[in-house]
């Protein structure tokens, strides 16, 4: 069951968190439907601070590259860039070996 994941935090400005985090959500929808996704999540820290941590798993490194040319994609990582606090770090990535998922 190998597949591909990536741990990653986003740090949003001061008083953006919540924003980032929308638009976020907003591209959770996106991928969704795009080849080999298997779980994107959004998750904000319980500290009141303005990090942003999703993670993903897919069937593979390509189809989560492959994610990047889904129609609306890129337009919203043009409307994150601008509320992160400095250039995102690159993600963690995972060789997800198995586990549960709910259906």
């Amino acid at each position: 069951m190998s597949k591909y994941g990536l741990h990653g935090k986003l740090e949003a400005t001061a008083g953006n968190g919540a924003q980032l985090a929308r638009i976020l959500l907003e591209a959770s929808k996106l991928v969704a439907k795009a080849k080999g996704c298997r779980l994107y999540l959004v998750s904000q820290e319980n500290t009141g601070s303005e990090a942003v941590w999703v993670t993903e798993v897919w069937d593979s490194k390509e189809d989560h590259d492959n994610s990047l040319q889904v129609p609306g994609v890129k337009e919203l990582i043009a409307q994150a860039m601008p509320l992160l606090a400095g250039r995102p770090e690159k993600g963690q990535e995972l060789t997800v070996l198995g586990g549960y998922v709910s259906k």
